[in-house]
Formats: C-alpha cells, structure tokens, sequence
C-alpha cells in the first residue's frame, strides 16, 4: 500500500482514546484490590487487563500509522492547545499495560515501563517548555493540562514502586504532586473567573477527579501500602470532586455522548482501588464502609461508558472518517 494510500484510508485515531485503556486497567486493578480484600475472582482482573492489553495494541498500531500516514493531522493534534495534552497518554497507558504483565513477563514489562517513562516525561517536559513561554488563550485551559506530568507521575511512581524501587517512586510522586498542586490553582481561577467552558471541553472536567485519587493510589504504592494521612487527604479531596462533579453532571451532559466522557473512568477507577486498600488497614471503618460502593460505582461508569462506546463503534460514530492530506 502506498503512502497516499494510506492516507485515504487511515482512521485518524485521537490520542484521546488511550484514555480507554486507563479506564479499563483501573477497573482491572480495582478487581484485583477487590480479590486481595473480599475474596472476589482475580480472573476476572485478569480478563479486564487482557482487554486493556488488545485495546492498547490496536490504538498503538493506528496512532503510529497516522504518523507515518497522515502526519499533518498528527503534528496538528501535538500542537493544537487542548488535544496536545491527550497524547501524553499514550505514555501513561503503556506505563499501565507493563503493570498489568503477568509476573513471567517481567523482563518485558520491565521494557514496556522504560518506554512509558521516557514518553510520558519526555512528551510532558516538552509540552511544558511550551506552556512557559506563554501567548495562550485562557479559555483553552481545562484539567487536560494534568494529563501529561501529573497522571504521568503519579502512574510512573505506582509502577515503579510495585517493580520494586520506592525510592524512584518518591522522585516521580514528587513530580507528579507539585505540578497538581500548580496548575490546580490556574484551572480553578479560569474556572471561577472566565467564560463558562464550551459544551464540547466540558467532559474533560472528569479528568478533575483523577489527580487526588490517582495520587492517592501512587503514595500508597510509595509507602509500601502505608496509608497515612496525606491519602485520606486525598481521597477526601476526590469525594469531593465526585460531588462537585455530580451537581455540575446536566451542565457537563449538554455534550452528547463520546470518547471524550472516558475522562471520568480513570479518576472514579483510581478512587475505589485507593479506598478498597485502605480499607483492608487495622482500625479502618470510614473507608470500609464506602470501599464497596465506590466499587460497585466503579464498574458501573466503566461498564456503561464501554457499552456506549460499543454503541459509537457499531454504528460508524466512534471513528472521524479519513480523509486524504493535501
């Protein structure tokens, strides 16, 4: 097939749909938390992952091609103001994908996260350079800005304290809590003093809910499963996204249903993974108590988002048609 070709025929696959492979390998690990806590099936984690696995697989080969075949396209969407950040994904899904290996696997998942770490910070200090030297229009500020350095930081320091070396994962938590704590003050001062966000960014609001609960999820990694205060802070501080975001769900749903409401599976996966291993901690009785509502909530967004995405795919709405590069 030649390159023109290729590009007729390519489906320009977002970066934005690697966030399907985060919803999916944290409700995997919610499982798995799920299993160590109340006995439930681990195969069933294991058939989530496996899921996550072929999805990662497939978006890689067809958001490659798009830069072998419609690099116009692709270069756009790393510069474009908003769409830029999704492609930190990439990074951050692949980071997932060696998590979820299988304990055999080790070398290759051992590979599989080098290369996540180095995308995900490589792409995320590039971006960032960029951010600094500012000429940006305010109202293109939505928590997708989080997405490259904070949900990569926080997803690289889980990984690699569960590869056995906490003391990266401290450097990397590090990273990951700082920038949070910055650019939370920028989103919420556009938030509270610009023009209400337009219908179409809207859904990225979910993305609010991952950095506390992300974070959480990554300082119990640190620690050794130590909770602590800081990650009953956080969680705190998640709940209260989930309410927030609750109160706001009709203004937030006035942009029909797409890829883009993913961005809330991450968050609400990482949430109930956090409060299901605290729960398990001597003493613990708030956390216990929600641990298995948030995980009934977590499979629920998940499964219902999966199924409507399905829905998009079968009747040729998933997809933007390919069109040829001039």
């Amino acid at each position: 097939m030649t390159r023109s070709n290729l590009r007729l025929k390519l489906p320009l696959v977002p970066a934005s749909f690697f966030g399907i492979v985060l919803g999916l390998a944290g409700l995997a690990n919610d499982w798995r938390a799920a299993h160590l806590a109340w006995g439930l099936p681990s195969a069933v984690a294991d058939v989530i992952y496996g899921a996550a696995l072929l999805i990662w697989a497939l978006l890689l080969a067809l958001y490659s091609l798009k830069w072998i075949g419609a690099r116009k396209s692709a270069l756009e969407e790393a510069m474009h103001p908003v769409q830029c950040c999704f492609v930190g994904l990439v990074g951050v899904a692949t980071l997932l994908v060696a998590q979820g290996a299988p304990m055999g696997w080790r070398p290759l998942a051992l590979a599989l996260f080098a290369l996540g770490a180095v995308f995900t910070f490589g792409f995320g200090i590039w971006r960032t350079g960029q951010l600094w030297q500012g000429d940006r229009d305010p109202a293109t500020t939505t928590p997708v800005l989080y997405l490259p350095l904070v949900a990569g930081g926080f997803v690289t320091a889980t990984v690699v304290s569960g590869f056995g070396y906490p003391k990266w994962g401290e450097l990397a938590f590090g990273a990951a809590f700082f920038t949070w704590l910055a650019i939370e003050s920028v989103l919420l001062h556009r938030l509270y003093t610009a023009p209400a966000l337009a219908p179409a960014l809207r859904p990225t609001l979910g993305i609010q809910l991952a950095p506390p609960a992300v974070g959480a999820t990554a300082y119990l990694a640190v620690a050794g499963g130590e909770g602590g205060m800081l990650a009953h802070m956080m969680i705190g501080y998640a709940l209260l996204q989930v309410l927030i975001l609750a109160r706001a769900i009709r203004w937030i749903a006035a942009q029909p249903f797409g890829p883009g409401y993913w961005a809330f599976t991450f968050g609400g996966t990482a949430l109930a993974g956090a409060t299901i291993r605290l729960s398990m901690a001597p003493g613990e009785t708030a956390l216990a108590a929600l641990a298995p509502y948030l995980f009934v909530a977590a499979n629920l967004l998940v499964l219902g988002i999966f199924f409507l995405t399905l829905g998009l795919l079968i009747h040729g709405r998933l997809l933007p048609a390919p069109v040829p590069e001039r």
